[in-house]
This record gives C-alpha cells, structure tokens and sequence, in this order.
C-alpha cells in the first residue's frame, strides 16, 4: 500500500463515525473491496463481513465468530462488545440505547 493510501485509510479510521457502510460509501468514496480494510482498524482485530439478505442488512464479525457490528440498508445499527469467555457484556445502537453489564 503506498503511503498516501495508507495515511488517507487512517484518516478515515480516526474520522468516521456509525453507520460505517454508509459513511464509506457516502462521505469517503470507498468501494466494498476497502470496508474490511478501514473495519479491521476501526475494531482494531480481524474482522469479516456478511451481507445477508435475512436482515437485509451487513454483518460484522470478530475472529471468534461473534457479531460485533450490524448495519442495514437505511444506516440503523447496533455494536455488541464481548468478554475474554466470549459473552456478550455490550450493546449500542443508533437509536441511543447502551446497555452494559
């Protein structure tokens, strides 16, 4: 990657905020081939992506297989956080509701 890709990608890593799809797709140009990319130091881990019709929205998940993102087709989401055992102790979405335990 050359160096001003690479400075533009953590510009946007330390600017963009939720819903993320949208947001690369609309304020930075970014095509579906980068999103993993900009996620993996957005979440700062190994991240794949699943778009799913089931939802009619975008999956994020972490290396051991646990949602940590969701986002659908009109920029609603939700963020899950998890502890070292694998159980879910956070959840955020775009309608401000937090719970945490």
């Amino acid at each position: 990657m050359n160096k001003r890709y690479e400075n533009y990608i953590n510009h946007i890593v330390n600017d963009i905020e939720s819903p993320y799809f949208k947001n690369m797709r609309d304020m930075y140009g970014l095509s579906p081939d980068e999103y993993e990319l900009v996620l993996s130091k957005v979440f700062n881990q190994h991240i794949s992506i699943v778009d799913t019709r089931y939802t009619l929205g975008t999956m994020v998940y972490n290396k051991d297989g646990n949602e940590i993102y969701f986002e659908d087709s009109n920029g609603y989401w939700e963020k899950y956080g998890y502890d070292t055992n694998g159980d879910r102790i956070y959840y955020e979405n775009s309608n401000g509701k937090i719970l945490s335990r």
